[in-house]
């Protein structure tokens, strides 16, 4: 039987990069987005094969709707959709919300919250047994700083983290009934390129840990709600951020 597919948006560096790996070495067929950067995404697939998984991967900025139903139409084509992670995510950049313009307020709002609807709903399609589908599990990433706030950082990003946060919420208890669980996942400080220069040594002696968390900590976490060891759990937000 062919196993089930694992879409990842955001996958071909970071958090996402981690992600696509973990669901394949757990047996996954993996499809991962990536923006722009083709070479890292291939790079990403040629390792997974190279380990033996099954890896595919498709251009799409995921604050455009078209680009979106693009990657579920490559989904549909190697199989079952059997998980979705939204993993999508831009800050816009770093400042306060007074000198920022539209356009950047309106590509965070896109691509980070905007694009997780849009692919909760595709997935939400293909995986409700109300509509014909065997179930499956969704995974937002948000981030803690929906929580704290960013003020004078990015607050627009944490705004639209907490649009996450709520669509985490109020999704799983819509779709529960339908062989569907939505969880989220909320990283800390996690060593990755979002992060502007500096910004992680600035930060790291007043974490409670007092170190960076791994992008495969995140992975670790998303991979337990996907898994049937989660079979009871919809609704949750497991923050990954060393107690800050």
């Amino acid at each position: 039987m062919t196993a089930p597919v694992f879409l990842v948006t955001g996958g071909s560096r970071g958090i996402g990069e981690a992600i696509a790996r973990s669901a394949a070495a757990a047996g996954f067929q993996v499809l991962l987005t990536y923006a722009g950067r083709a070479d890292a995404a291939a790079a990403v697939v040629a390792a997974i094969r190279a380990g033996g998984g099954t890896a595919e991967a498709v251009q799409a900025d995921t604050g455009k709707p078209e680009d979106v139903a693009k990657m579920f139409a490559a989904a549909d084509k190697l199989g079952r959709l059997g998980a979705f992670v939204y993993n999508g995510g831009i800050t816009g950049g770093v400042g306060r919300l007074a000198d920022q313009d539209d356009a950047t307020l309106a590509k965070v709002i896109e691509v980070n919250l905007t694009g997780a609807l849009i692919g909760s709903r595709e997935a939400i399609r293909r995986m409700s047994t109300r509509l014909g589908g065997q179930g499956g599990s969704i995974v937002l990433i948000s981030s803690l700083a929906a929580r704290l706030g960013a003020p004078a950082q990015h607050c627009w990003y944490a705004a639209s983290k907490g649009g996450i946060d709520s669509l985490v919420i109020g999704l799983a208890k819509e779709v529960a009934a339908e062989g569907i669980r939505v969880n989220g996942v909320s990283p800390g400080p996690i060593l990755t390129e979002i992060h502007a220069p500096g910004r992680l040594e600035a930060v790291v002696d007043t974490l409670p840990m007092k170190r960076i968390g791994e992008p495969q900590e995140v992975a670790d976490a998303v991979m337990y709600l996907v898994s049937d060891g989660a079979s009871y759990v919809a609704g949750a937000n497991i923050e990954v951020g060393g107690a800050r």
